[in-house]
């Protein structure tokens, strides 16, 4: 079956259309950190045996310490923020679901695939991207005000003051994290759910046992217990956004938002700047709602010099 749903990605067509190798291209198209957290050394076990107790504890209590979380909340590990966003419309009864868009479309599709209907009256259930991807767009305390509200905080890391993790041992609240995005490690496969016991034990229930690779568990434990790397990350993220802002409108696109790991701008002609890029071998996003909006993630170190001149 074929996913036909938009997303970034999608080098390998890329390279199909405008020519060039995969390696020859660089891929803007997503919000992965270009400079991912290094990986530590493994012991053989964690590829040989299956998952244990004292491994997932392990990265839960990192967890824990690093976003905060309330003691009163319990938070489960997961392949991926998309593996618990599939499962999220099976918590609650059939019913109303208010995703305020645009926004990430798999929450919608997820909803969808399971029969609720879109309403912003009333809502049953409320889905905020928090940063809002593409726009991002920060909520606040005061939208947590359905009976059920997801927040999905994917790429909230880079501004961890402004994370609503603090209110997820409260009846109704189910807080996301991804590992893929802040950490430059989305083939990892990681993603946490906050919330209270219940819920959690729900959601725990759909996934079965050993959600979380033997991998995943020891670097995410050793990441999270790392604040000193996330603290040089956000500087050096925060500098790298402005830089390409400047690159960009000095080529005549006006910023719209986004986050210091992605960069919205408003180009006129987005499919005319893609496919501009996309002859330089550099892959961007547009979006099936927006003729002039275009995304960028941040380039990697060495890719700099490349886009310029693609500009």
């Amino acid at each position: 079956m074929t996913d036909t749903r938009d997303h970034g990605g999608g080098v390998d067509d890329a390279a199909a259309r405008f020519g060039g190798d995969r390696a020859d291209w660089i891929d803007l198209s997503t919000g992965i950190n270009p400079v991912p957290y290094p990986l530590p050394p493994l012991d053989a076990q964690a590829w040989t045996a299956l998952p244990d107790r004292a491994a997932a504890d392990a990265l839960i209590a990192a967890a824990r310490r690093f976003w905060r979380v309330p003691d009163a909340a319990a938070i489960l590990a997961a392949p991926g923020a998309s593996s618990l966003i599939a499962r999220l419309p099976a918590l609650a009864p059939l019913g109303r679901v208010h995703i305020p868009a645009p926004t990430y479309n798999e929450h919608a599709a997820a909803f969808a695939a399971h029969g609720w209907t879109q309403s912003a009256k009333d809502p049953d259930v409320r889905v905020l991207v928090h940063p809002n991807n593409p726009t991002g767009h920060w909520y606040g305390p005061a939208d947590l005000d359905a009976p059920l509200t997801v927040v999905d905080e994917s790429f909230a890391d880079v501004a961890p003051e402004r994370s609503l993790a603090s209110h997820a041992a409260r009846d109704g609240v189910i807080v996301l994290k991804s590992f893929g995005k802040f950490w430059g490690l989305a083939g990892l496969r990681l993603g946490f759910a906050i919330g209270t016991s219940g819920a959690i034990d729900r959601l725990a229930g759909l996934l079965g046992p050993w959600p979380v690779s033997g991998p995943a568990l020891a670097v995410g434990r050793r990441a999270l217990d790392d604040p000193a790397w996330a603290d040089e990350t956000r500087v050096r993220l925060a500098a790298d956004a402005a830089r390409l802002d400047a690159l960009m409108t000095r080529a005549g696109a006006g910023v719209v938002g986004g986050t210091t790991l992605f960069r919205l701008y408003e180009v006129g002609d987005a499919t005319a700047w893609q496919a501009r890029l996309a002859r330089h071998r550099i892959w961007s996003r547009i979006f099936p709602y927006s003729t002039g909006w275009l995304r960028l993630g941040l380039p990697p170190q060495d890719g700099w010099v490349r886009l310029e001149r693609a500009l």
